[in-house]
Formats: structure tokens, C-alpha cells, sequence
């Protein structure tokens, strides 16, 4: 995928970048997938529970087969399409029986590839098979974590896993962020690297086209008043002024642990790694 660089005729031109779409196949998306999809603004119950949401282009859902329970049927590549509500590219699949379904599109896999799901099928991207059919050291995406509910792990763009080592009845998976996790050898996993590679280089270049996807502005903490925030007040520019940072509601932020899920703590085998700081 190439990045499309914009001429800088406006402020807001100069360094902004965008996809280029060569891959995109069909602009229109398949009728009988869609779902509609309602916008919350970022509230429930009418109060904001998450900020910075709201505004945005409206959007309908695709539905995604994040199972590939459709064992040992073969499936034709129709077509490669835009997903508004995900960083990947989709992809249409057409099997042989006539039904119709979207998946994450894989890097390398173009229209009229073949794909399937089972057992005993060939390691090839877009292919999904157990765990335990995997060989050690394959590249892999859309890992399941309970057997049967469809992948919730190494779905966006160009993520990928790899298995490291199989052992009992579990594998030891590296993930995108350097963790290493037990994961059950019987759950699905797609093989390959998500496709989309080029979409952590994009630039956006001005705030309108946050807004487009439906971010609104976050403002600092420190240029609110006292009443507001915790780090805001002072004359000037103030720094924070305390021990630790804050959240807006007085909680400690920035380094602060909040995992709560303990009892998932023996899946874990190393914790993921820490990012530099420049």
C-alpha cells in the first residue's frame, strides 16, 4: 500500500498524508453484511461516560466473521474493501456453497486468492486453523481467547502475532506489544500479518479531519481553572505542582496500574515491554 502525499496549498495541506486506496477493489460494501450503527456521542444514559467522542461521519457496521467456523470450505477472494469502523481492509468472501462474508484482509491476499478454514489446511495468509496446527515460529493474527467466541486479539492494521512454543494443552504467543501469553492450543487463529501496513505512518494534518472520524478536542489539564482540574490555576505556566500527576477526578494517571483482572495473571507469561523514553 502507498501513502498518497497532499501538495501543501494550505496550512493544512503541508504534511498532511493519506492512503493512496490501490488495494480498495469495490467502493460500494455487500447489502445482506451491513448493520446499522447508532452513535452514543460518547454517552450513556444521556451523561458522558467517555470523552472526547461525538460529532463524526455517519457509519454502517459491517459484519466481520471473526469465527471462521466454516470449516473445510473453500472460499474465492470477490473483493478488497474500506471498513470506516476499523484500521484493516476487508475482504469479501465468496464460498463455494454461495454464502457470502467479510474478514480482516491479510497482507498478500488479493482478489481470486482462495482461502479456507479446518484442521489440516496449507500455512498460507488468510487460512485459519487451531492453535495446535500451527507450526512453531508461523506469523499469525485474529487469536481467539475463549474457544468459539471469534478473535479478539492482533486485529488491527499490520499487527501480527507469533507463536513461540507449545506446551500442555497451551501455546506461548508473542504479541504485538512484546508480551508473551498462554493461549488454549484449541482456539482459531488466521495466518499472516494483518495487511494495511502503511496506516501508523499517516499524518493527518489538521484537527477538522480528527473530527471527521469523530474526536473531538482534548484540552490540558493544566490550562483549565483549579475547579476543573487538579493541575489546573496558578499564574503563568504552572507546572503540576504535586508528588504525582492526576486525572480530572483526582486519581493518580500517567504510570499508574489499573489492571484489575488478577485471576487472568497465570496466562501471562511476560509482561509487555516498556516503551522508551526520548
Amino acid at each position: 500500500m502507498a501513502i498518497k502525499i497532499y501538495r501543501p496549498t494550505s496550512a493544512g495541506r503541508r504534511g498532511m498524508t493519506g492512503h493512496s486506496f490501490d488495494e480498495i477493489t469495490r467502493s460500494k460494501p455487500e447489502k445482506s453484511l451491513l448493520a446499522p450503527l447508532k452513535s452514543t456521542g460518547g454517552r450513556s444514559r444521556g451523561r458522558v461516560s467517555v470523552r472526547h467522542r461525538g460529532g463524526g461521519h455517519k457509519r454502517r457496521y459491517r459484519r466481520i466473521d471473526f469465527k471462521r467456523d466454516k470449516y473445510d470450505v473453500p472460499g474465492r477472494i470477490d473483493s478488497i474493501e474500506y471498513d470506516p469502523n476499523r484500521t484493516a481492509r476487508i475482504a469479501l468472501v465468496v464460498y463455494a456453497d454461495g454464502e457470502k462474508r467479510y474478514i480482516v484482509a491479510p497482507l498478500g491476499l488479493g482478489v481470486g486468492s482462495r482461502i479456507v478454514s479446518g484442521d489440516r489446511v496449507d500455512i498460507r495468509p488468510g487460512n485459519a486453523m487451531p492453535i495446535r496446527s500451527i507450526p512453531l515460529g508461523t506469523m499469525v493474527h485474529n487469536i481467539e481467547l475463549h474457544r468459539g467466541k471469534g478473535a479478539q486479539l492482533v486485529r488491527s492494521a499490520g499487527t501480527q502475532a507469533q507463536l513461540l512454543a507449545k506446551e500442555g494443552k497451551y501455546a506461548q504467543i508473542r504479541l504485538p506489544s512484546g508480551e508473551v501469553r498462554r493461549i488454549l492450543m484449541e482456539n482459531m487463529a488466521t495466518i499472516g500479518q494483518v495487511g494495511n501496513t502503511d496506516h501508523g505512518n499517516i499524518k493527518l494534518g489538521k484537527a477538522g479531519r480528527k473530527r471527521w472520524m469523530g474526536r473531538r478536542p482534548t484540552v490540558r489539564g493544566s490550562a483549565m481553572d483549579p475547579a476543573s482540574h487538579p493541575h489546573g490555576g496558578g499564574e503563568g505556566k504552572a507546572p503540576i505542582g504535586m508528588k504525582h500527576p492526576k486525572t480530572p477526578w483526582g486519581k493518580p494517571a500517567l504510570g499508574y496500574k489499573t489492571r484489575r483482572r488478577k485471576d487472568t495473571d497465570k496466562f501471562i507469561v511476560r509482561r509487555r515491554s516498556k516503551k522508551r523514553r526520548g
